[in-house]
């Protein structure tokens, strides 16, 4: 079963705009001595649109040699394009991946009929572990729960990341769909509460900064220890909240500058904050997690 945090990493670049590929490899251990249960490569937070077909694959080439047999590594696989979809999917598992992250097609908005034939395409032809990613305010389609109890049928589809911000709908997922079958949220800051409804675990974004801390409240509130775990989560909504102040990836590669990690800025047509959310962001740091100015 898919459970606990899937960290969603970012990318860092460096001075020229280049993978800075001792920074990733840096970025992976920090992950994996943290404790998570995975890492996604190449997802929205990996500014996947804006890779290379060769820095793509020598991502997921050092993810794979860094931290296999000690944590999971996924790769998003996702397309506008069925058949771009399936060979991306493939690629990854040709590259020794867990599992592949697939986000409904964007842009061309298909029918409920069309994601369903979308996803039972990829399952059916490239054979490996699919998570679904339902995040309709970035592909302008929901992934209905009546069309993901159907793409059940296909062993390959495992989990869902649920981005949809709509608690009724994942409520209904977790109900309508079988134990076996993982929810992980999508939103760090509504991890307690679909933990709570019994999801399984997130793919986070906050955790590429404080991973041991998203840890420790996930693993809490699947223990059932809800009092530690909403302690927790009370300290890191306002970081949770201030990582979405812009568009994702760029105040979490901020806050990551800030407290001296590796990331770099973004790639067009992504551009760094502007002054002013530096400084809530710089602010929310500072009070957040008590750092001496």
């Amino acid at each position: 079963m898919i459970e606990g945090v899937y960290t969603a990493l970012i990318t860092p670049f460096n001075e020229k705009g280049e993978i800075d590929e001792a920074g990733f490899i840096q970025n992976l251990e920090h992950q994996a001595e943290a404790g998570v249960s995975g890492v996604i490569v190449l997802g929205t937070t990996g500014e996947s649109p804006t890779l290379s077909s060769e820095e793509r694959k020598r991502l997921i080439e050092i993810a794979v040699s860094t931290l296999k047999g000690k944590v999971k590594v996924w790769v998003g696989t996702g397309s506008a394009s069925t058949p771009d979809a399936i060979q991306k999917t493939k690629d990854a598992k040709a590259l020794g991946a867990d599992g592949a992250l697939v986000v409904t097609p964007f842009y061309n908005k298909p029918t409920q009929e069309g994601l369903f034939a979308h996803f039972k395409a990829i399952a059916e032809t490239a054979k490996f572990p699919l998570m679904l990613y339902n995040i309709q305010g970035r592909t302008g389609v929901n992934l209905k729960t009546e069309t993901l109890k159907r793409l059940l049928a296909f062993e390959e589809i495992v989990a869902v990341k649920e981005s949809s911000g709509n608690i009724a709908q994942v409520m209904e997922v977790i109900h309508e769909t079988p134990p076996n079958f993982s929810t992980l949220s999508g939103d760090d800051a509504l991890t307690l509460p679909i933990l709570a409804l019994g999801g399984r675990g997130v793919v986070s974004v906050l955790s590429n900064l404080l991973p041991r801390d998203v840890v420790e409240m996930t693993h809490a509130a699947l223990n059932k220890d809800f009092q530690r775990a909403k302690t927790l989560h009370y300290r890191l909504l306002p970081l949770m909240n201030i990582a979405f102040i812009e568009s994702n990836p760029v105040p979490i590669k901020a806050m990551m500058e800030l407290m001296g990690q590796k990331a770099g800025s973004v790639r067009l047509p992504l551009v760094p904050m502007t002054q002013d959310n530096q400084k809530k962001v710089e602010t929310c740091l500072k009070e957040t997690l008590q750092l001496q100015p």
